[in-house]
């Protein structure tokens, strides 16, 4: 079946038929007459014919570090909610943490114009990714990063880090130690670690607060908190850079039988679904990741469908959830 055959079943012009496929408009005696014969043949559009008629897949590639990230589900389903509604499909690339492969994904879907643009959720800014961008020839969003020669929409982790210590300032804690990750990712590594140090330096504390560092699990919190029990006995509050790492470090304390936050208080980053149900409930930094999911794939159809749009950046706000464990 083709749109000719299809259009002389349902009494109507062949481009009454392309309309009906395309969103555009018909008055409803058409539309129905070529809806009857479409379920009746159970015709389906080729999508090749249609790419090649307007030039465009219809597809997005979106690039994640991990698949197994509440914050990165949030993201992914704010993209998810733009596209179904501009009847764009998502594909998705899992790198696994690995920026070979982020940059494997890159290459690949500008070699083959699979995709009519890409967003990134980004991680660690090399400059292999960033030249890589700056060559695409496809449009791209980076999510999560805040990119120089791209699009992005990114969250302020600068305050998230300094208003979560002044918090923790506020309630009296002063012997700190904080758990983070690497710095080379520079939202969550360095950008909320600069944050926390600024607010303690205010209170000419940033000598005292202990440093810790690990990866984006919770055995880093696990770890590092029974590193911390052990080095610095006075210690009363631990701030972690985020939610997963918080969970470790209060599965350690509840195993060691310290309380929280009567001995030491706990403080996480990134308002994750677990932190209201553990118990005690976690305090943390409310981030709008489905926000930042909707904003990206706007900037991305905007961009798609006009090439002369410059490149923008979004800073997103962030909040503090008071909760029981600080």
């Amino acid at each position: 079946m083709n749109i000719s055959e299809i259009a002389k079943l349902a009494g109507v012009s062949p481009a009454a038929v392309s309309r009906y496929l395309n969103n555009g408009y018909l008055s409803d005696e058409k539309k129905e007459a070529i809806e009857k014969v479409i379920k009746e043949t159970g015709y389906v559009p080729s999508p090749q014919a249609k790419t090649l008629r307007t030039g465009k897949t219809k597809l997005i590639a979106v690039i994640i570090p991990k698949i197994d990230s509440d914050s990165i589900s949030k993201i992914v389903a704010g993209i998810s909610e733009v596209l179904n509604e501009a009847h764009y499909q998502m594909l998705l690339a899992d790198t696994d943490n690995n920026v070979d492969k982020e940059l494997e994904y890159i290459k690949l879907f500008n070699k083959t114009k699979v995709v009519d643009g890409i967003i990134h959720l980004g991680t660690v800014k090399t400059p292999k990714i960033v030249k890589a961008f700056k060559e695409s020839q496809l449009p791209t969003v980076v999510l999560g990063q805040e990119a120089e020669h791209t699009t992005c929409v990114y969250h302020d982790d600068y305050s998230a880090g300094y208003e979560l210590a002044k918090y923790c300032l506020s309630k009296g804690y002063k012997n700190i130690a904080y758990i983070g990750v690497t710095e080379k990712d520079i939202a969550v590594g360095l950008n909320r670690k600069t944050g926390l140090l600024d607010a303690l330096k205010e209170q000419g504390l940033e000598n005292t607060v202990k440093l810790y560092e690990g990866a984006f699990h919770m055995d880093n919190g696990y770890y590092n908190t029974e590193k911390i029990i052990h080095d610095c006995p006075n210690v009363n509050a631990i701030i972690c850079a985020t939610d997963t790492i918080a969970l470790g470090a209060i599965k350690y304390l509840n195993e060691q039988h310290i309380s929280i936050p009567g001995q030491i208080a706990i403080a996480g980053m990134g308002h994750s679904k677990f932190s209201s149900v553990l118990s005690p409930t976690l305090t943390t930094v409310h981030y709008y990741y489905k926000e930042c999911g909707h904003e990206g794939a706007r900037l991305l159809l905007e961009e798609i469908n006009n090439s002369d749009i410059p490149t923008r950046k979004i800073k997103l706000a962030c909040n503090i959830i008071a909760h029981e464990s600080l």
